[in-house]
């Protein structure tokens, strides 16, 4: 379009010149040629603007810059925070290797920059030297992951007087700038303010006052912004105090011969050195002592096992436990239970006898007790008797029985038959009394451990 343009130019002024070309008329189309086109030339100009660009430190970042139109114009790169020219064209003029040009034949310049730095951070300006300049600006944005600084933060690990203060530091660098938060490693909550529990904490400082032992462990300060990969510290807080013994049972009974179990209890930080004595001799393992030690954190638990027991192994056993701040003990006394004795009398349950019918037509001989009868011969003794006769009956012997058809009436029996239910009711009543009172001498001699 642009020749067709030049060409008709060209006639026009031919028609209007004279016929005759003189040298100075050549030069004349020649001058007006050249104007002609930069008249109805089309100027550079930008295709699409310079994207932002971000990238994390250590790798490598593009700038496009796309033109038009560009003709016999140049292209430079310039920083504009640094106020350098990187290139010219296909030229680098910097001295930093890290930039380099390309040109892809369309129309579009690449500036790179390999291994971007923090300092390659700011805009970029893409130039074409035209009359005015024209130019347009994209900005590199150079990211950098999170990175704790140990010389400014506590130490790996730390120790504090239990029911004391202390605070715990966690800064880090990194751009844009990082955000620390603080979480347990066991997951336990954070106590902070003395009242108020949290799963996660925000800030450089985490303050804890009056420390207790439930907040001793491992503490996680975590660094993030955005930027791969996060970061982390772990602080292992150590809370001191001295040992505590707790027993669970102080006095332990059992027979000879038999095997017994005695445990303690404890809780110290430092580790405690932990040991049982006996007769102010210290107790080692062996076939007749068998030690058995667990311990989590700052808990422990002893236990001690006495074989085949014997007269010297009762008394008292001291568990003992110490530490750099202090000593504490516990006592557990072992005392011999005797083993219950078989009763010297065999107690047995009388069952009280049913009262039958007497036969009819038949004499019933009852059995009297071992009673002395006097001899009576006076006459209101004789008056007594059934017949109104004295009877006579002789002494017996105790152990003996004495036999008759009819007992007397002076016992105040009618006859037979209430005869045996009043000596069967007296038997079962006497060997019921003699029964509790066996069964309670039993009892009190088995509570009071005596030998019957």
């Amino acid at each position: 379009m642009l020749i067709i343009h030049t060409i008709k130019l060209i006639l026009i002024t031919l028609n209007i010149l004279p016929y005759r070309i003189t040298h100075r008329n050549v030069l004349f189309l020649i001058y007006l040629g050249t104007l002609v086109t930069h008249v109805f030339m089309d100027e550079p100009r930008f295709a699409q603007p310079i994207p932002n660009v971000t990238v994390a430190v250590g790798r490598d970042a593009n700038l496009p810059c796309v033109v038009e139109h560009l003709g016999t114009y140049k292209v430079a790169w310039i920083h504009i925070d640094r106020q350098m020219i990187l290139t010219i064209h296909r030229h680098v003029i910097s001295r930093i290797p890290r930039y380099s040009v390309t040109y892809d034949n369309s129309n579009t310049w690449l500036l790179h920059v390999s291994q971007a730095q923090q300092d390659d951070r700011g805009y970029y300006m893409c130039q074409v030297n035209t009359n005015p300049m024209i130019s347009q600006v994209g900005y590199l944005q150079v990211v950098v992951p999170p990175n704790i600084l140990d010389i400014e933060s506590t130490p790996s690990s730390v120790a504090v007087r239990e029911n004391q203060n202390i605070n715990m530091t966690c800064r880090a660098d990194g751009f844009p700038t990082p955000k620390i938060i603080w979480r347990r490693e066991d997951g336990q909550s954070i106590t902070v303010e003395r009242k108020k529990k949290v799963m996660v904490y925000d800030g450089e400082v985490l303050h804890l006052t009056k420390v207790s032992r439930n907040e001793m462990g491992a503490y996680l300060c975590i660094a993030t912004n955005g930027v791969p990969p996060s970061v982390s510290k772990r602080i292992i807080l150590d809370v001191e105090f001295s040992p505590m013994i707790w027993v669970p049972n102080q006095l332990v009974g059992a027979p000879p011969s038999t095997d017994v179990t005695i445990d303690c209890h404890t809780e110290a930080h430092p580790r405690a050195i932990i040991y049982w004595v006996y007769n102010s001799v210290m107790v080692l393992p062996s076939k007749k002592y068998i030690i058995d030690y667990n311990e989590n954190s700052y808990r422990a638990h002893m236990k001690l096992t006495i074989k085949n027991l014997s007269t010297g192994d009762f008394g008292n056993y001291r568990c003992i436990s110490k530490n750099s701040l202090g000593e504490t003990e516990g006592s557990i006394r072992v005392y011999e239970i005797p083993l219950p004795s078989t009763p010297s009398k065999q107690i047995t349950h009388v069952v009280e006898p049913k009262e039958a019918a007497p036969p009819r037509n038949e004499s019933i001989k009852v059995v009297q007790p071992e009673v002395l009868f006097p001899i009576k011969n006076d006459e209101s003794y004789a008056q007594r008797s059934p017949n109104g006769i004295p009877f006579e009956r002789k002494g017996l012997a105790i152990g003996q029985s004495y036999y008759t058809d009819m007992p007397p009436k002076d016992f105040g029996f009618p006859n037979a038959a209430a005869s045996l239910r009043w000596n069967s009711k007296v038997y079962y009543t006497v060997l019921k009394i003699l029964s509790i009172s066996s069964s309670l001498t039993y009892s009190y001699c088995i509570a009071n451990h005596l030998v019957l």
